[in-house]
C-alpha cells in the first residue's frame, strides 16, 4: 500500500512538472543609440526589468555618428534606433528606404553652444559651424536658428561633420576654429566647465521641435510585430518610472554612474531631462507640434537653397546649393513616407 502511494505521488509530480509552462527564450533585440541622457528609459528598462519581463533581451549599441546608424539599421545590423527623427524621414526620402517611426522620445532638448569668445550670434561669422553630418536634424536646426539671426551657411559660416553630441563637445573644447554647435545635456552642462557657453535653448530660439524617437524598418517591424508591441510597452513604463518625482534620486545615481557624472551635473541632468516641454516626453509620445516646426524649418533651408541655387554664379557654388537642397527635402513629407504608428 506504502509503495502505491509514493508511486502516485510520484507520478502526480511527474504530470505537474511536464504541464508547467516553459519560460519563453528572449527575443533579442540590437537598440542602436547616441550615448545621451535622453536614453534614461532605456537604461531603465534594462536596469529595472521592464524589458525582461517582456520576455526581451536587449543590447544598446552606441554609434559614432547618424550614417553608422542609418546605414546599419538599413542593412539588418540592428533592430531598433533611437535618434533625432528626421534621420528616419532621410531614409526614406533620400535613400529611398522603407524606414518607419514608431514612438517619440525628447523634446526640444537641446542648446545652441557658443566658444567663451562668441559674444552673440554675430560672432559665428567667418566661422565654423560643427555638426553630425550635414543633413541631420541638429544641423538644419542650427542653421534655422543662424538664418534668424541673420547669417547663412556658405556666405556667413562654413559647416563640418566632427561626429554625435559627445564628440562635438569634446571637440569645441579643443578646436579654437570650432565656434558652435547644437549640444544636449549633460554634455551641454559638462562643457561648461570648460569655457563653452549657452545661446539659448532650442526651444527658446525656433519654438517646438520634435528631438528623438525610435525608429525601424518596415519589413523588420512586420516580421516582429509581437516584439514591437512588447518593445514599446516596457519603453513606456519605464518611461513612466523614470519620470515619477518619487525615482528623483535613483535616476540621478543611474544617470550619474552611467555617464560618469558629478552629483551636481547629475542633477542638473535629471531636471533638464524632466523639464516639460524641453525634455523627455510623457509616454514617448510625438509632439505635433515638434513635428510641424520640424517640417517649417526644412521648408524655410530649402526655400533659401533654392534661391541660392538660382543666383549662383559658378558651378562650384550651384553644386553646394543644391546638396542644401536636397537635404532639406529629405524632411518635407515625413508624414506621407514615414509612417508613424503610435
Amino acid at each position: 500500500m506504502r509503495f502505491r502511494w509514493m508511486l502516485g505521488c510520484l507520478l502526480l509530480l511527474l504530470q505537474a512538472c511536464s504541464s508547467a509552462p516553459v519560460a519563453p527564450v528572449p527575443a533579442k533585440l540590437r537598440v542602436i543609440v547616441f550615448p545621451k541622457s535622453d536614453n534614461l528609459a532605456l537604461l531603465v528598462a534594462i536596469d529595472k526589468g521592464y524589458f525582461a519581463r517582456q520576455a526581451l533581451d536587449v543590447e544598446l549599441i552606441n554609434t559614432p555618428n547618424s550614417d553608422e546608424l542609418r546605414n546599419g539599421l538599413a542593412a539588418g545590423r540592428y533592430d531598433i534606433a533611437h535618434s533625432a527623427v528626421d534621420n528616419a524621414v532621410a531614409m526614406v526620402e533620400l535613400a529611398g528606404q522603407p524606414a518607419a517611426i514608431v514612438m517619440g522620445g525628447s523634446i526640444n532638448l537641446n542648446e545652441f553652444m557658443v566658444r567663451s569668445d562668441i559674444n552673440g550670434f554675430e560672432g559665428i561669422r567667418g566661422k565654423v559651424l560643427a555638426v553630425d553630418a550635414p543633413n541631420t536634424a541638429y544641423a538644419l536646426l542650427a542653421k534655422k536658428i543662424l538664418k534668424n539671426n541673420g547669417l547663412l551657411e556658405g556666405r556667413d559660416y562654413s559647416v563640418r561633420a566632427v561626429g554625435g553630441t559627445q564628440q562635438r563637445a569634446d571637440a569645441m573644447t579643443r578646436d579654437a576654429t570650432l565656434a558652435a554647435s547644437m549640444i544636449n545635456p549633460p554634455f551641454a552642462f559638462a562643457v561648461r566647465e570648460r569655457g563653452i557657453k549657452s545661446l539659448g535653448r532650442a526651444s527658446d530660439l525656433v519654438g517646438p521641435y520634435q528631438d528623438t524617437g525610435a525608429f525601424v524598418m518596415r519589413p523588420w517591424a512586420e516580421q516582429h510585430a509581437n516584439e514591437l508591441e512588447r518593445y514599446l510597452l516596457a519603453y513606456v513604463q519605464a518611461t513612466r518610472h523614470a519620470m515619477d518625482p518619487a525615482n528623483r534620486a535613483e535616476m540621478m545615481a543611474l544617470l550619474g554612474e552611467r555617464f560618469k557624472l558629478t552629483p551636481a551635473l547629475a542633477g542638473q541632468t535629471y531636471e533638464a531631462l524632466m523639464s516639460q516641454g524641453f525634455g523627455l516626453a510623457t509616454d514617448a509620445r510625438l509632439s505635433l507640434d515638434g513635428m510641424r516646426n520640424l517640417l517649417a524649418i526644412a521648408v524655410v533651408i530649402f526655400t533659401l537653397a533654392s534661391i541660392g541655387c538660382a543666383m549662383s554664379t559658378g558651378f562650384t557654388s550651384l553644386v553646394g546649393f543644391r546638396v542644401l537642397q536636397g537635404m532639406a527635402a529629405g524632411v518635407l513629407m515625413p508624414l506621407v513616407f514615414a509612417a508613424v504608428f503610435l
